[in-house]
């Protein structure tokens, strides 16, 4: 192994554990009812600046989204530069018409809400209302992208990703057909918040460091709900004390359906090229003789910070990221979760889509598998709609799978498949329905035989 400085192991060693410390250590925190909750600090932070700017974020989130809209719209009479050495705001503003059209669609949404003017469907507080209100959705995003774009090179920039990536690679890739360096985004989204592993994806994914297809499939495999979310879904489907065999079992459908879906279509089809065209020459990420994987591992690591010693450049990346987000994810966010949610709560549109989920519970021995089987579907709009919906079901083997299905189901466009679909991730809505529907079939089974082991 090389020799490097002390500098060289002090660039290494203090960024990557305060990048560890803030993006996947949970620490102990009190939630309105005075309950201990379990959070990384990083959404500690985030939920903290919230609570202070409760009253003013909707109103800074319309600025963003009407910035993001007219600076689309300003740009859409040039051609759209793609190429690396692009200028940033190029990038940032001059997307295509359809993403245009998305923004624009964001600002409205979001000036009707405000305003509470135009139809009810939009600004109600159960569709937009419910996104932008002072604690709602797009609030905690304003902070959380923030927090996470500024402080993101931490884990990116400093070595982390390429010592956790050597020592990961024997076990990702065989199992999930992913390079070792992915383990970190599963971390991060698993302790963290389903949020934060999407950026981290998408960023490496910009940088050239995963395929479209290893980026999709860890944007919709691993990009789960955080334990304190799965704690609060246990709670309001009136089964608290369910909360260990029930946090187990989204635990083991969810490591048994990262096994199955990158191994079958949507995912198993996307490219195996990078961000700029290049095709990835060989999967396998070897240990160089002369080297185990702990002092291969070190070697890039330290590598790789000592070519970051510039603290401008730190914060440069880190206010880029935050740019990116709010202009690029916010508005997707809005307007697709403002859509999914009307369809939900004014029309039939969900119930129709859940009624061939019937004779499937049925035949899984789900009681009451009628009421149950709209809510096998509603979590498309939003995670926490199966639980509000099902709180009111009498048979608690029901109520179990729907508050499990309601977690590993994954994507919901009114949080994670909206920013699948803001970010640079190479996936479309076409394949969050497909990968959305997947999840839902292969799951149930799984969380039903637990169920049934239980009740």
């Amino acid at each position: 192994m090389k020799k490097f400085s002390a500098s060289t192991w002090l660039l290494f060693l203090l960024p990557s554990l305060l990048g560890i410390l803030l993006f996947l250590v949970p620490i102990p925190t009190t939630d309105e009812d005075g309950a201990v909750v379990w959070m990384v600090t990083i959404a500690v932070l985030a939920n903290w600046m919230a609570a202070q700017i409760e009253t003013i974020v909707p109103w800074i989130m319309l600025g963003i989204l009407t910035i993001a809209a007219v600076g689309s719209l300003l740009a859409i009479t040039k051609k759209p530069n793609l190429s690396d050495d692009a200028p940033f705001f190029d990038k940032l503003f001059n997307v295509n018409l359809f993403w245009t059209i998305v923004r624009i669609l964001g600002a409205v949404f979001a000036f009707m809400v405000l305003f509470q003017v135009g139809p009810e469907p939009v600004w109600n507080e159960n569709t937009g209302g419910l996104l932008l209100a002072g604690d709602g959705l797009l609030s905690f995003l304003f902070t959380i992208f923030l927090f996470a774009g500024l402080l993101l090179p931490l884990l990116m920039n400093f070595g982390l990703l390429e010592f956790f990536g050597t020592l990961m690679a024997k076990v990702m890739r065989p199992l999930f057909r992913l390079p070792g360096r992915s383990s970190i985004d599963a971390l991060a989204s698993w302790v963290g918040d389903g949020t934060i592993g999407v950026l981290l994806t998408s960023k490496q994914y910009e940088d050239n460091k995963y395929t479209q297809r290893e980026a999709a499939i860890i944007g919709t495999t691993f990009s789960v709900v955080s334990i304190t979310f799965a704690i609060v879904v246990i709670g309001e489907i009136g089964l608290p004390q369910y909360f260990l065999p029930y946090y187990g079992t989204v635990v083991l459908t969810g490591v048994i359906l990262a096994l199955i879906m990158p191994r079958i279509y949507p995912l198993t089809n996307k490219p195996t090229t990078f961000m700029d065209g290049s095709e990835q020459e060989s999967q396998s990420e070897e240990t160089p003789s002369g080297h185990t994987a702990t002092s291969h591992g070190l070697e890039k690591a330290l590598e790789k910070a000592d070519r970051n010693r510039d603290p401008v450049t730190f914060f440069k990346d880190g206010f880029k990221n935050v740019l990116d987000m709010w202009i690029g994810v916010a508005p997707v966010v809005m307007a697709f979760g403002t859509i999914a949610l009307i369809l939900a709560e004014y029309t039939a549109t969900f119930t129709v889509l859940g009624t061939p989920f019937e004779p499937y519970l049925n035949l899984l021995g789900i009681p009451q598998a009628a009421e149950a089987a709209q809510l096998m579907v509603v979590g498309f709009a939003d995670m926490f709609l199966p639980a509000i919906l099902g709180a009111g079901i009498e048979s608690e083997m029901t109520r179990f799978v729907v508050a499990t299905m309601s977690v590993t189901q994954l994507i919901y466009m009114s949080e994670v498949g909206g920013l699948l679909l803001g970010s640079k991730i190479p996936v479309n809505i076409l394949d969050l329905v497909v990968i959305f529907l997947l999840r839902t079939i292969i799951a149930l089974p799984i969380i039903a035989g637990v169920a049934h082991l239980l009740f």
